[in-house]
């Protein structure tokens, strides 16, 4: 979420060099970017603290974008070192009320409490060059990205099987992403038993999945990272929501509300992050059928078309 707001802020600063310090793993997340932005990746499983910190230059502004405990060490002592320091706003007790029942309305997007940050710093945020959608390509294909990080927000999968089934039944294309072994070992047998189904996890790089997502028509995604991704490469998606809520403020940059499947239930949201178990035991959040999740893949997926 955070790639599309460097990108535009590196862009209305020019003159400003900006170092992107994260994990190694996202740096495909950051290869084409302007000039003036570095990617400075680091190993946390290979790499302490200290030795985080010891590799870093000297700087004038350190935007903590994630504010927890590692980030604020890191900032902490950069300040020591002479560095102004701001942070974002992450809306922590709003986010508590949304989750506990106390309120329903829509937060803050973690995009704009990115701009924030930005804007403290004195980058002033112009809508016209946060987010570049291709706009004259032929796209072509569907993909369906099946799972996310916590139960909560995973759509059953053996129905997300049955949406396979049906839109491969149409002749699109259909491109399946995922991650770790198990995921691999699903979509693999997907792929043997569908037509015009193909499996990408475990054969792609990052950057290369981004390419394909490129050209796809429309998106299948849960509130996961993939839907992040498709957003960076200006596909729409139809994403399927369960434990958590767009009201949190985690919808892809660039994605719209209409195109979230989601139930309007009196337990939702229960989990800004969907790590928690269902009290109820059901995930009733979850119970769509396949016919009606394809359905509405298959009318978006012509809406681009026509567009």
């Amino acid at each position: 979420m955070l790639a599309p707001i460097v990108r535009a802020a590196a862009e209305q600063a020019p003159e400003t060099e900006f170092t992107m310090l994260s994990q190694q793993r996202f740096a495909d997340l950051f290869a084409d970017m302007p000039a003036n932005v570095l990617f400075q990746g680091v190993e946390l499983k290979k790499q302490s603290l200290p030795e985080i910190i010891r590799g870093l230059g000297a700087f004038e502004y350190v935007a903590d974008m994630h504010d927890v405990i590692r980030s604020v060490v890191i900032r902490n002592t950069l300040r020591l070192k002479g560095a102004k320091v701001v942070r974002i706003d992450k809306g922590r007790k709003d986010k508590w009320l949304l989750t506990h029942g106390r309120t329903h309305t829509p937060l803050k997007r973690t995009t704009e409490r990115y701009w924030e940050v930005f804007e403290k710093i004195g980058i002033t945020k112009d809508p016209r060059k946060t987010l570049e959608i291709p706009s004259q390509m032929v796209r072509s294909g569907i993909g369906i990205a099946p799972f996310a990080a916590h139960e909560g927000k995973i759509y059953p999968i053996e129905r997300m099987e049955r949406v396979v089934e049906l839109l491969s039944r149409k002749g699109e294309r259909i491109v399946l992403f995922g991650g770790g072994k198990r995921e691999q070992e699903i979509l693999d047998r997907w792929a043997e038993r569908y037509a015009n189904v193909e499996s990408l996890a475990g054969r792609k790089s990052m950057r290369e999945e981004l390419e394909i997502m490129r050209g796809l028509r429309i998106m299948l995604t849960m509130d996961s990272g993939n839907m992040h991704l498709a957003s960076l490469v200006g596909t729409r998606v139809i994403s399927i929501w369960g434990a958590t809520h767009p009201y949190a403020g985690f919808l892809g940059y660039g994605q719209s509300e209409q195109d979230c499947i989601q139930r309007d239930l009196p337990c939702r949201p229960c989990s800004i992050y969907g790590n928690k178990p269902c009290h109820l035991g059901d995930y009733r959040c979850l119970d769509f059928s396949a016919e009606e999740i394809a359905e509405r893949v298959w009318k978006a997926c012509n809406e681009k078309q026509q567009a």
